[in-house]
Formats: C-alpha cells, structure tokens, sequence
C-alpha cells in the first residue's frame, strides 16, 4: 500500500506473514516525513494497532512535532489477531483459565520477524532507543517483554494495564502476595538500570475492588506493582512515571488523553 503524507506524519501500512503467530500481522507506521538520512531516531512498538485512528495517534503526533515537544520516533502499531487473549498476557505462564498461551510466540514474534522487518522495510539499522507500549491486555504484554528482555528496551507505557492477571481464581484460594502473576515476575526479574517505567489508571477503570480497601483494583494493583519496581531499585521519582485520571475510565477515550503525556515524558525535548 502507498504511504500518505499527512502534512508532518508520513503514515504507511504494512503486512508481514508470521509463522510463530500463524497469522497475517498489519503494522501500521507513523513517522515524521522530514526526517533526514542522517537524523537519529527511535523506536516505540505499540499493542492493539487497530486503535490507532480511535486513539488519535497521528494527529497528535503531528501536533506535537509542530511545537517541538518530542524527538524523532518511528511508531510501529501492531494489529491485535483474533487470538487477542491468547497472544498477549505473560509469556511461559498463561492466567488461570489458560489466557496468555501464545505469549512466548508473541515475543519471538516480536524479536525474530517484527524487528528484522521493521529495520529492512524502514532502513534503520539502528535505533536512539527502543520503548514498547500497551493498552489493558496489551499493556500487560508490553511491560512482560520489555521486563524479559531488558537490553533491547529503554522505556515501557502501560495504559489500564491488565496487572490483576493471576495465577489463581479470586474464589479458589487467590492469596494477592503470590498469585499476581506479572508482580511475581518483577520480583523474580533483576535491576535493570537504564528501564523506565510509565503507568495510567483511570478513577474509573472499573468498580472492582477484590480486598474492599476502598481502592479499585486497577490502581491497586497499578500501585502494588510500582512498590515492587522500588523494592528492586527504581527511583518513583526519576525512573517511575505515575498518571493516575480523575474519571478516567477503561477506554480508548481515556488513554487519548494519557498518550501525549507519555510520548511527552519518553521522547521530550531537554
């Protein structure tokens, strides 16, 4: 498909045959079309590229490149399959209903086909800095490989990330201290200096609030996860990012408002 210049934002819709998916993956990308042979650039893959339009990505890049808010940055979108449940989640450990199965195809996915493509279909061999970002289920799926493979990532953006994924039913004896199961592997995992981390929640991302603390669990456990994060050595103030949105609720509404204040927060200007 031709590309489209869009004033500041050269958008091109791609395909690639996956064998670890099984699949057919679109990818769309959205990147300055001034950008020169020699200017630097990074990367950001982001989950559930099917919600890009929704989302209001290209026009809001273009704004932000208009005011000189942001370095160059290549966004690679990557459309969900139809095994959404299943692709995404926590690569070798499935939830406990068998969610999350094709995780680890997801990541070899990611790392043997998507990025040897997008370096050969884009002519960049290298990259400033390569971040990932995700949206609920997509956001759990972002900060799992960005935490497996900490030297190929700099920076992750989790939106309403699905942090409650557990290894346990809430009625079958799920003890939060150990069934978390993304909080399991941060605790697991090891330090990994150069990481940032950004996280959204919504006052309104659900009405759950599985411990009756008065806190719904999306910001529970958003919470409970970053305590882990410090507990393994990050800084909340230099290497955590916390947004949490007065009537912020678990939608792409919602993560359009949060979107600007990441891509601000990873790829502002000094």
């Amino acid at each position: 498909m031709q590309p489209r210049n869009v004033r500041s934002i050269l958008v091109e819709n791609k395909f690639l045959s996956s064998t670890h998916l099984a699949r057919e993956v679109q990818v769309d990308f959205f990147l300055p079309n001034s950008l020169g042979p020699d200017d630097t650039c990074s990367l950001l893959l982001i989950n559930d590229g099917q919600n890009m339009q929704e989302l209001g990505l290209e026009s809001m890049l273009e704004e932000l490149y208009s005011e000189n808010q942001i370095k160059n940055v290549l966004c690679a979108a990557i459309y969900a399959g139809p095994d959404r449940k299943m692709e995404y989640g926590t690569a070798g450990v499935p939830d406990y209903k068998g969610r999350g199965a094709k995780a680890a195809a997801y990541s070899n996915f990611v790392f043997e086909e998507l990025l040897p493509f997008i370096r050969k279909d884009q002519q960049m061999p290298v990259f400033k800095e390569k971040m990932f970002a995700g949206f609920s289920l997509g956001g759990l799926s972002a900060l799992d490989i960005v935490w497996q493979y900490p030297y190929e990532f700099t920076r992750v953006g989790v939106f309403s990330g699905s942090l409650w994924w557990r290894s346990k039913g809430v009625t079958d004896g799920y003890d939060e201290s150990t069934d978390r199961i993304m909080h399991e592997l941060i605790k697991e995992g090891h330090y990994a200096p150069w990481l940032r981390f950004f996280f959204e929640t919504g006052t309104q991302d659900e009405t759950m609030d599985r411990n009756n603390n008065g806190i719904i669990d999306s910001i529970d456990d958003t919470l409970a996860l970053i305590a882990e994060l410090e507990k393994k050595g990050y800084d909340p103030d230099k290497d955590i990012c916390y947004v949490e949105l007065r009537d912020g609720h678990h939608d792409v509404a919602t993560w359009s408002r949060a979107m600007p204040l990441f891509l601000k927060w990873a790829l502002g200007r000094d």
